[in-house]
């Protein structure tokens, strides 16, 4: 299976976006025929502040009924191309039931039926201050999802994480042992900790899981309440050995890779690193208390 990552460069204009979103997916498809394509974290709004982020917020429809603008331009996308669709994620409003203080930063996947087969809320809040001191609080604006997510596509079990999530291995873990395959980390990293952790925590997170790492991400500059901020780029797909096998370069665009099942069963079957984990038997958490 073919799938595409694209690198796009928005900002707070919901509707340029989607025109660029389009755009985009258009070409890639045109080139190289994916059979999934991903798009990066956030991609209907990156900057502009609060109010920005609210105004391109979606309240997400039951599966089946219609949404807003972006859910309904990645459902149109699957069904007009006939091709899965992983909306890297869209800024969700609240609903029955969620604070409604908060957003969530929600992905949304479509089948080539454009019927929406999976949801997932990012679990982890970025909360951090980078070293050149620029401070992110994700947790001001949005609130925490507490649900995994995974979905079938052209025989492949796909796990759905977010950004920020990267860091988390027992995620991972977690998403391989419920038969993910491939595990797709949509984002928006920051270039100060990009430029040193990007590619080695997705190679990371590829070797101890075993399983193809299919990270798009945004590039470029944007403004974020007349400040400019930088995200870094470089989206990539790498195999379940840890190899980049392919890599967007700077600008917009898009980078395609084959997903191999044989790849991965070969991995699996040489280094059966899942049988090999003690965590299975051993409580860790009492381990490191001296328990």
């Amino acid at each position: 299976m073919r799938v595409s990552v694209i690198q796009m460069n928005q900002g707070s204009e919901k509707q340029a976006n989607l025109d660029q979103a389009r755009r985009l997916v258009d070409a890639a498809i045109a080139s190289d025929r994916p059979g999934l394509v991903s798009l990066p974290e956030t991609w209907t709004n990156l900057g502009g502040g609060r109010e920005s982020r609210q105004a391109a917020a979606e309240r997400l429809p039951a599966p089946g009924e219609t949404g807003g603008a972006a859910y309904e331009l990645l459902r149109g996308l699957a069904r007009g191309h006939g091709i899965h669709v992983h909306g890297g994620s869209i800024i969700e409003a609240p609903g029955p039931g969620d604070d409604p203080e908060k957003l969530y930063n929600t992905t949304v996947v479509f089948d080539p039926e454009g019927r929406e087969i999976a949801r997932y809320r990012k679990i982890h809040m970025f909360d951090i201050v980078a070293p050149d001191g620029t401070g992110y609080r994700e947790s001001a604006l949005y609130g925490a999802g507490e649900r995994l997510a995974t979905f079938e596509a052209g025989g492949i079990t796909f796990g759905c994480t977010i950004c920020y999530d990267m860091r988390f291995a027992e995620q991972y873990v977690v998403l391989r042992r419920m038969g993910a395959e491939a595990i797709l980390v949509p984002s928006n990293f920051t270039l100060q900790t990009g430029k040193d952790h990007w590619e080695p925590l997705l190679k990371a997170r590829a070797i101890e899981t075993q399983c193809w790492i299919i990270a798009a991400a945004s590039t470029g500059q944007y403004l974020e309440r007349g400040q400019p901020r930088s995200v870094y780029g470089h989206s990539l797909v790498a195999d379940p050995w840890g190899h980049v096998v392919a890599r967007a370069s700077d600008g917009t665009g898009w980078a395609t890779a084959r997903i191999d099942p044989a790849i991965t069963a070969r991995v699996r079957r040489d280094m059966p690193v899942m049988e090999h984990r003690q965590a299975r038997r051993i409580d860790l958490d009492a381990a490191a208390r001296g328990a």
